[in-house]
């Protein structure tokens, strides 16, 4: 079950998002959360816009369940996830207080901006997330130390000619010369949209699940 939400804040920015609720969902147990960040092309207003891609989408289109909270904020029109770090970490922190995470089981995931997003917020506060899974973003490789202790899965196309595939070559290059054990996934002859190679196949779902603290 997926509704649709807005964040109200006096001091941040106020997010549009997405929230699902796994079946039987029982606010006495502790779920894992899986914190999205969408891509540059599902900014905006339109929430069905922010669910076109990722687990969501196969949670619209063929009814998928997953045993996870999902939560997926939006970011508007002609900005990028690094413009709100602050927000998304206390949009993030709004999220643990009011639904029954586990907060020893976040994860951070995101595609193509939401990538770049998810590098970018791991290392704002990596101590937040169990595991994150950039998929086809581009990354930050002078200060890959400070998420070298988190287990990090990255997805990447081998004809992206949005996003080179050397963006996460690098940046698994960066992490594990630096003592990470971070690990990547080559999805041979696929573009840009590696996010289904990601999100429309069991590996990666149950390598997140697998993470704790």
């Amino acid at each position: 079950m997926y509704t649709k939400h807005k964040w109200e804040s006096d001091v941040h920015y106020n997010f549009g998002y997405v929230k699902y609720l796994p079946k039987d969902f029982d606010e006495s147990k502790k779920y894992p959360l899986v914190f999205f960040l969408h891509g540059a092309g599902e900014r905006g207003d339109d929430l069905d816009v922010a669910m076109r891609h990722g687990y969501m989408k196969y949670v619209r289109e063929e009814g998928r369940e997953y045993p996870f909270i999902f939560v997926a904020p939006q970011c508007p029109f002609d900005k990028y996830w690094g413009c709100y770090t602050e927000s998304l970490l206390a949009f993030l922190d709004f999220i643990c207080d009011t639904l029954p995470v586990d907060k020893d089981r976040i994860y951070l995931t995101g595609l193509s901006m939401g990538g770049t997003g998810t590098w970018m917020l791991s290392m704002a506060s990596p101590d937040k997330f169990a595991a994150i899974a950039p998929i086809c973003g581009s990354g930050i490789y002078w200060n890959a130390d400070c998420i070298k202790h988190l287990p990090i899965y990255i997805f990447h196309g081998d004809c992206d000619d949005i996003v080179p595939i050397s963006e996460s070559i690098n940046m698994l290059t960066s992490i594990n010369k630096r003592g990470g054990n971070a690990k990547m996934k080559i999805c041979h002859s696929v573009g840009h949209n590696s996010w289904n190679c990601a999100y429309g196949e069991d590996e990666l779902l149950n390598w997140l699940l697998q993470q704790h603290k």
